[in-house]
């Protein structure tokens, strides 16, 4: 009779959970058991039930297998980072020599915008050195429009502002002078009253013989 294929998942139901954790459990062990023995093998397996109990097989000294566990992926680990580091530092090289070449471009590129040996250069070469100084030649011009546009933006806000504060002067010195015209008048209204108050009453003094 063939055994039927077994789908790999949770079993809910708790009885046949604990059965079948029995049965492959001591399956397990008894393969760790026969590979240690036919193959010589060092085996320690370790086994936690979903209650916490512990089941456990070695080859020899359980203690001893896990220490060597531990020293020998910490020098994997070890040779893990070393790998990395390797790796790493080759592609900071490359990415180095990479950006050498292209600054070496460039410095050649920028003598030769400085008509500095160009005597070499072939039609094809002088024709891109001209096309290059066309472009920044327009670069350089339209930057330099934007800038004169921006300053005389700026030139005329500054003048709209003079103007403004200049308004506002004049009017605040022509309600001084009116103010100064009024008190002036003020004070000579008073002045005239005041001389028509000191005018004497009756008949002026004679003097008898």
């Amino acid at each position: 009779m063939v055994r039927g294929k077994v789908e790999m998942k949770r079993i809910e139901n708790a009885t046949s959970r604990q059965v079948t954790f029995s049965k492959r459990r001591n399956g397990v062990i008894k393969k760790a058991y026969e590979l240690s023995v036919l193959c010589d093998a060092q085996v320690a397996l370790i086994i936690f039930s979903n209650k916490g109990r512990l089941f456990q097989f070695s080859s020899s000294c359980m203690q001893k297998t896990i220490e060597r566990y531990r020293e020998y992926t910490k020098e994997t680990l070890i040779n893990i980072n070393t790998f990395e580091v390797e790796q790493q530092m080759e592609k900071l090289k490359e990415e180095t020599a990479n950006i050498a070449k292209k600054i070496e471009i460039l410095e050649l590129s920028k003598r030769k915008l400085l008509g500095q040996g160009i005597g070499s250069c072939s039609i094809n070469e002088l024709q891109e050195i001209d096309n290059q100084l066309e472009r920044s030649l327009k670069i350089i011009r339209a930057r330099k429009s934007q800038v004169f546009k921006d300053e005389i933006q700026r030139l005329k806000e500054r003048e709209r502002q003079m103007l403004e504060e200049n308004a506002r002067l004049s009017q605040k010195c022509g309600r001084a002078a009116l103010e100064s015209a009024q008190l002036k008048e003020k004070e000579t209204s008073c002045s005239r009253v005041t001389m028509e108050t000191d005018l004497k009453i009756g008949l002026p003094d004679i003097g008898w013989w």
